[in-house]
């Protein structure tokens, strides 16, 4: 996996994921209460938090910013700033800075994305481009890239978007599902890749269950609504074998409003920790009445 890939995979997983009562209320949120994520920009701290024998990772230090603005009326905007530092057993080290934009409107039919890697100080870069638009039931979704070079293609019908996704995990969440499988497009990969992604929802948190972590400000808001854990498996596309495996794993706490926390991702060779060091909360953009 590409440094790339990692970091839209992270958008999509906390947003994708980067996104109150209890048991009695569920089934009023299942029969068709709406999510509404909250705007907001957080910061995490990422470090190594694991290496199986034999990796060549010495060590890694990171930061993602993730920072969503919109409304449903408008849409979502996500901008994430997402660097790491690695060092390797020789004491090399390589910094990456990926930094993206992407657009998606509430009702998942249209989304836009624009991302540039800066590998090592500007020695070399890779920026994508494009936009992906929801044909219908049947007819697949149409991606338009124009770069890193000019092409269509198409991805299945039933792939979700970024914030798509988010919403769709958290409406299982609240009706109380175990598990939630959804094809992924976000970008990745040169605009060319659609991950297949196993979910699995922990219990539900109640009220509170923010209190027991590090304090942070802003993180108070927080306090009044329940949680779930989540984990986000990624797997190739069409890798049904008993022994696929998938190409990395994502766990979160994920709260109500979308935001997350206690971030933890697993490469298979090695793992990193985030931890959510800074939070603000934006005012949401107003629906204009028609």
């Amino acid at each position: 996996m590409t440094d790339a890939s990692l970091g839209h995979s992270l958008r999509a997983g906390l947003g994708a994921a980067l996104l109150s009562a209890a048991l009695a209320v569920q089934a009023a949120w299942a029969a068709g209460e709406s999510v509404t994520l909250a705007p907001h920009r957080a910061v995490y701290e990422l470090t190594l938090s694991g290496s199986r024998s034999g990796t060549s990772m010495a060590s890694v230090a990171g930061r993602m910013v993730y920072d969503l603005t919109g409304s449903p009326c408008d849409g979502y905007t996500q901008k994430m700033r997402f660097v790491t530092r690695m060092m390797n057993q020789s004491g090399s080290t390589s910094i990456s800075d990926l930094r993206s934009t992407t657009w998606e409107d509430a009702a998942g039919k249209h989304f836009r994305f624009d991302s540039t890697q800066v590998r090592d100080d500007s020695k070399s870069s890779e920026t994508t481009t494009g936009e992906a638009a929801r044909l219908g039931a049947s007819e697949g979704v149409k991606v338009e890239l124009t770069k890193p070079a000019k092409r269509t293609l198409s991805v299945p019908a039933g792939a979700h978007f970024p914030v798509q996704h988010t919403i769709a995990l958290l409406q299982a969440a609240r009706s109380g599902k175990a598990s939630f499988r959804a094809d992924l497009y976000d970008g990745s990969e040169k605009g060319e890749k659609v991950y297949d992604t196993v979910s699995a929802l922990g219990r539900v948190q109640a009220a509170g269950s923010n209190r027991k972590l590090p304090q942070v400000t802003g993180t108070d808001r927080l306090n009044a609504m329940q949680a779930w854990p989540v984990s986000i498996a990624y797997f190739e596309p069409r890798s049904e074998g008993r022994d696929a495996l998938p190409v990395y794993e994502i766990s979160f706490l994920m709260f109500d409003n979308g935001v997350s926390r206690r971030l933890h991702i697993d490469y298979g060779d090695f793992a990193l920790q985030g931890e959510l060091t800074e939070i603000a909360f934006h005012e949401p953009s107003k629906c204009e009445q028609k």
